[in-house]
């Protein structure tokens, strides 16, 4: 009896989250999509994106936001953001990350999600991972908003990994485009997202959900060869940070 109860909370949980995706974007929906029209008023379709959509999932899901970080953002310059992924909360956390306004990088196919996918595929530079022309042309199109003064936002492990797996092996994309428009790589570990919301149908609840923002990593003076190097070292920083934190967690609940 306890564990169907407990299969209801859970059910209960998703639906309330996607109730929490929706009623925002359909409450705001006429102003989204004035400000989704022009790339000029981007900044102004992140400001809701980051201040009331993002604020109404996490804050009603009862995932509430502590970001630790090691060094600030400066205003008006462009980064890379790349973090571990493995939840849809990671769209919004990372919303409350940054002030600076930033393009996310993502696959194509979250198109298909009923409202969400509508701006989606307005605001984010879509790409399909199979398919080497859309790679090239993320490039192209990650350049003009870098030239509108935006960040870039990439998951470099491709997609979601199993959630045996601590963090997955990254992908190029992220840093060989940091390297050549010479932007920093801002490094960010989630250390909850997957205990609070994961892939996992039958799991999740509410609680603090941490960010930790590393030391960026400059990029100007890295030359193309050693852009492997550059995804090793920032999956380091990572993959270090998320082992720490598992280890101080079984010293306490020993």
């Amino acid at each position: 009896m306890f564990l169907f109860l407990k299969k209801i909370g859970f059910t209960l949980y998703r639906i309330w989250f996607y109730i929490l995706v929706a009623l925002p974007i359909l409450l705001m929906f006429p102003f989204l999509v004035l400000f989704c029209l022009s790339e000029r008023t981007y900044p102004q379709f992140f400001w809701i994106a980051r201040n009331i959509w993002a604020n109404c999932i996490l804050y009603g899901m009862g995932c509430v936001p502590v970001i630790k970080r090691e060094q600030p953002f400066v205003k008006g310059e462009s980064y890379m953001l790349v973090a571990n992924h493995t939840s849809m909360l990671d769209i919004m956390l990372m919303l409350k990350i940054s002030k600076n306004p930033f393009v996310f990088i993502g696959k194509k196919e979250l198109v298909k999600i009923p409202i969400f996918g509508f701006f989606y595929k307005r605001v984010c530079i879509m790409v399909d991972r199979e398919c080497s022309k859309s790679r090239t042309g993320v490039y192209r199109r990650a350049q003009k908003r870098l030239d509108q003064g935006l960040s870039i936002c990439i998951f470099p492990e491709g997609g979601v990994p199993e959630e045996h797996i601590v963090l997955d092996q990254f992908k190029e994309g992220a840093f060989k485009m940091a390297v050549a428009h010479s932007i920093p790589i801002v490094p960010i570990t989630f250390f909850d997202n997957k205990k609070r919301f994961s892939f996992s149908f039958y799991s999740g609840g509410p609680g603090k959900i941490r960010a930790l923002v590393h030391r960026f990593i400059p990029t100007a003076h890295i030359e193309d060869h050693k852009r492997s190097q550059l995804k090793e070292d920032t999956r380091k920083v990572i993959l270090e940070a998320l082992e720490k934190d598992a280890k101080a967690y079984k010293e306490k609940t020993a």
